[in-house]
């Protein structure tokens, strides 16, 4: 079945480039898109419309790290530095969710508040919880939310909300057992290197590799996280190398934060086809750092966003785009390097996160991930804005409730 959206059409097919449409049409065929149009060719002329009138049709946010069970937590220990943090909020939460009535409610209202801010696609870490890791993925399903969760493997260095080893590798399997969903899928997820022994690393490497399983995780966060990882591997020279030597640095693994990855170990990145998942606001609540965006783009490695939620203290992906926009412009003061645009961090936080999962944007041939912002509640504009300016303030103003509707995998979710 044919239907067409029209609206005012804003995207960013590469980075760095904006593409306007005034009063454009976006025809799908069964959800998927067949193209972007200035007129309605009249082939489409009798097919039903959804006509959006003046306001914007914006590709839909694409959140590659955030902790699910953290949701609670938002806005809690932000004075403390990482490794402090965890010990004194987020393990202790995480552990909560072995009650699993607590994560039903929990991950229903997460799931509805991703759809409500206009992110369709996730990579996203679970607790150690098996049963309330298939409660999370089962309810961003039933939201309409797209992506990758996975049940975090934890056996050392975890406070309360630690694992043993075989603990850790039965539930996995139990946990990929009923792995039946949709438009979510599982990821290993070790947590990080301090927090995985080197038998439970060995084997998450050997089941990505039989299963063929994509892997999240973290990489070069802070200081004392790097030098803890050295203590804990003498016999590495880098960070990235403790997940090289266990097969599980790869094509798609996703490593979050890189803020201290070197010239070394960004090239091992790209080499390897590993993707770093950019967290400007945990990197500043946490006083980590700012990575090197710009650096990674020019040399090759692949870069998305995540919400990092609740390193970060913001779930909605529009304040992630302008959180990282401000970091590079610190990062700018401090180098003298390019600060990001809004149209190349838009891109980061969209078109980015989309070709992760095998899409293009708005190219054709691809289910349809949009959102429609209504600006009516903006303040007044002294002048008429151009397209190009009316789209630079919508990712610095909207919120929830700017958002009017919602499409995920061509359905419409909201």
């Amino acid at each position: 079945m044919v239907t067409v959206l029209r609206g005012n059409i804003v995207h960013t097919p590469s980075f760095g480039k904006l593409e306007t449409v005034p009063g454009g049409y976006l025809v799908l065929e069964d959800g998927v898109v067949k193209g972007i149009f200035p007129q309605l060719p009249e082939e489409y002329a009798g097919c039903p419309t959804e006509d959006w009138r003046d306001r914007l049709i914006l590709p839909s946010f694409a959140d590659l790290h955030l902790h699910a069970p953290q949701y609670p937590m938002l806005g809690m220990g932000m004075d403390l530095p990482l490794l402090d943090w965890l010990n004194a909020y987020t393990f202790k939460t995480e552990a909560r969710f072995e009650d699993t009535d607590y994560a039903r409610r929990v991950y229903r209202s997460l799931a509805e508040e991703l759809i409500a801010n206009g992110t369709t696609r996730v990579a996203m870490f679970s607790s150690r919880h098996t049963d309330a890791t298939l409660i999370l993925m089962e309810e961003l399903e039933r939201a309409g939310v797209t992506g990758y969760v996975g049940k975090v493997n934890m056996d050392r260095n975890s406070g309360v909300a630690q694992e043993t080893t075989e603990e850790s590798l039965r539930e996995t399997l139990r946990w990929l057992e009923g792995c039946r969903f949709q438009h979510i899928k599982p990821i290993l997820t070790p947590r990080f290197t301090p927090s995985c022994t080197n038998e439970l690393m060995a084997e998450l490497g050997r089941l990505a590799a039989e299963r063929n399983l994509p892997v999240q995780s973290h990489l070069s966060e802070n200081a004392g996280e790097i030098a803890w990882v050295k203590e804990l591997h003498p016999d590495r020279e880098q960070y990235w190398e403790t997940y090289e030597k266990y097969g599980l640095w790869k094509p798609g693994t996703l490593m979050a934060h890189c803020v201290h990855s070197d010239e070394r170990e960004r090239a091992a990145m790209a080499k390897a086809g590993v993707w770093a998942v950019h967290c400007a606001a945990s990197n500043v609540n946490i006083c980590s750092g700012t990575a090197p965006v710009r650096r990674m783009l020019e040399e090759g490695v692949s870069v998305a966003l995540g919400s990092d939620i609740a390193g970060g203290d913001q779930l909605a992906m529009s304040q992630v785009v302008v959180t990282s926009i401000r970091a590079s412009k610190v990062k700018a003061m401090e180098t003298g390097e390019p600060f990001l645009t809004v149209p190349e961090a838009f891109y980061l936080g969209t078109a980015a996160g989309s070709r992760y999962f095998g899409g293009e944007g708005f190219a054709p041939g691809y289910p349809l991930h949009a959102m429609v912002v209504d600006e009516t509640a903006f303040p007044e504009s002294a002048r008429e804005l151009t397209l190009a300016e009316r789209f630079e303030r919508a990712v610095y103003l909207m919120d929830k409730s700017s958002i009017s509707a919602v499409y995920s995998e061509g359905r419409r979710v909201k």
